[in-house]
């Protein structure tokens, strides 16, 4: 990972999407800074389209669609995209499976959900598991004490051995059944929002991440920033992005926004 300041000027002027995970990434200390809310509506009013790729929950990503400067959301790892016409006052909700197909994932989750929660104390449903749709969060360190990583990848382990996906963010692990993740469901938004191919359009995103669950968009894209704390997991990243910020989290985001804005002359 180089410094961003190495990012080069001619790249960062290319730029037309805005692609960014949230816990860590936009938020800091689990609340979303003023700099990194600023920046968004910055990038937003430059012509830049924005989109947060988190692994919250379709209640977060309700609101995140309807207030935010966001132009989408893809939620619970790539499980649905949600995007709010403004001047029409509709949401638009695309789902990766259909409904019965969720409620038969959420039967086979709650089974699994006993038996991670038998076998390593400490871990929690996450809080915000009552607002999901397609996936189950067990929480390792945002409402309980911070388990250590081999009781962490346990839980991914065990999630795995019971057939489902898992990815480890820097809050929960996710678990979900599914052919799909962030970036498979980012492909479809493009596609159908924004009418172009994602791999036609490469070179004008950057994404902006900061945990093991973004690695498959480090992976795919060439221009991909994490922020400091992304140096939290240096050896555990599938694929490491790029670029490094200097400042951690929602400061670091805004640090790559002002390098975007700085690059076009806004």
């Amino acid at each position: 990972m180089r410094p961003l300041a190495e990012f080069p000027a001619d790249a960062r002027r290319s730029l037309r999407y805005v692609l960014a995970d949230i816990d860590d990434t936009l938020t800091q200390g689990g609340r979303l800074p003023g700099v990194a809310y600023a920046a968004m509506e910055r990038l937003r009013a430059a012509g830049l389209k924005m989109v947060p790729i988190t692994g919250r929950p379709a209640g977060w990503c309700d609101l995140i669609a309807r207030q935010w400067p966001v132009d989408g959301v893809v939620g619970e790892n790539g499980a649905f995209y949600f995007t709010y016409d403004d001047a029409a006052r509709t949401m638009r909700r695309r789902y990766w499976k259909d409904g019965p197909s969720r409620a038969a994932d959420r039967a086979r989750l709650e089974r699994l959900r006993e038996t991670i929660l038998a076998a390593v104390p400490g871990c929690a449903v996450s809080a915000d598991q009552p607002y999901r749709e397609a996936d189950l969060a067990i929480d390792f360190r945002e409402d309980v004490a911070p388990l250590d990583d081999a009781e962490v990848a346990k839980i991914k382990r065990m999630f795995e051995e019971g057939g489902a996906r898992a990815k480890i963010s820097s809050i929960h692990v996710n678990g979900w059944f599914g052919d799909y993740d962030k970036l498979a469901m980012t492909h479809k938004l493009f596609r159908e929002v924004f009418h172009v191919s994602l791999d036609a359009v490469r070179e004008s995103v950057v994404f902006a991440g900061d945990s093991p669950n973004d690695a498959p968009m480090f992976a795919y894209f060439r221009h991909a920033v994490g922020v400091a704390n992304v140096a939290d997991f240096a050896g555990r990243l599938d694929a490491e992005p790029a670029w490094i910020t200097g400042a951690r989290g929602g400061h670091g985001f805004a640090e790559l926004s002002e390098a975007i804005l700085e690059a076009r002359g806004s």
